[in-house]
């Protein structure tokens, strides 16, 4: 994380902990400290404290008896859930955005799978957080050519309670080098180019699931932390 100004702080502290949330800066479990965020971000603890409320009024985080807050736990549960409500709303955008997406579109959207390929074949201690920023990139180029303004938010807000379950699908990933992580992705980017909507929607769909499986196999051995 990177500190933050003093203009329009309550926004940019909650801005800051927002992305990084989304890009799994911090793992599923990890208790957040007002005083610590404060001093990474350089700022007071009330605006630290105001933006995780809003977050946990997102669901982004969960308030804990002590009055701390924590980045949910990873449960078979939540993982389905967030996994079936992904595949509905981003399904349904990249549906909308299909007729929306030119050459110069689908040109973008090929770069940003190469750099995305780069990243994980790369040696970077943190490939997750810089494949996680690519990643979002690549998807959302897609979403806003869909022009919904009801739908957008929305997946935003499941990213958002998604980030710790990309972060961990990147860790799992890096020792499962069977396949492209971005597979997915060049079938998407053909569908699009070909205006197949039902096979650009199965592309999409199978990505989601590409990560959750990851982790629902790692769940079923025991390897990923439970609800007590």
């Amino acid at each position: 994380m990177a500190p933050v100004g003093r203009e329009t702080l309550h926004h940019r502290v909650y801005t800051e902990l927002r992305r990084s949330l989304i890009h799994g800066v911090f793992d599923a479990g990890q208790v957040l400290r007002i005083v610590d965020l404060a001093e990474t971000l350089q700022t007071s603890t009330m605006p630290v404290r105001e933006a995780l409320a809003r977050l946990v009024s997102e669901q982004a985080l969960e308030a804990l008896p002590s009055r701390s807050v924590r980045v949910p736990l990873i449960t078979q549960e939540r993982l389905d859930d967030l996994a079936r409500a992904r595949r509905l709303v981003e399904g349904q955008l990249t549906a909308l955005a299909l007729p929306h997406i030119d050459g110069a579109a689908i040109a973008d959207l090929r770069d940003l799978t190469r750099a995305c390929e780069s990243a994980f074949a790369g040696d970077d201690p943190d490939k997750a957080h810089a494949t996680s920023e690519l990643n979002h990139a690549f998807h959302f180029a897609i979403y806003g050519a869909a022009g919904s303004a009801v739908l957008l938010p929305i997946v935003e807000s499941l990213w958002l309670q998604s980030g710790p379950y990309v972060r961990a699908a990147a860790q799992i990933h890096s020792e499962h080098v069977s396949q492209p992580a971005v597979h997915h992705h060049w079938e998407l980017i053909e569908a699009l180019e070909r205006r197949d909507e039902a096979a650009a929607v199965d592309a999409l769909s199978k990505d989601i699931s590409y990560s959750f499986n990851l982790i629902r196999a790692r769940l079923g051995n025991g390897k990923v932390e439970r609800h007590e």
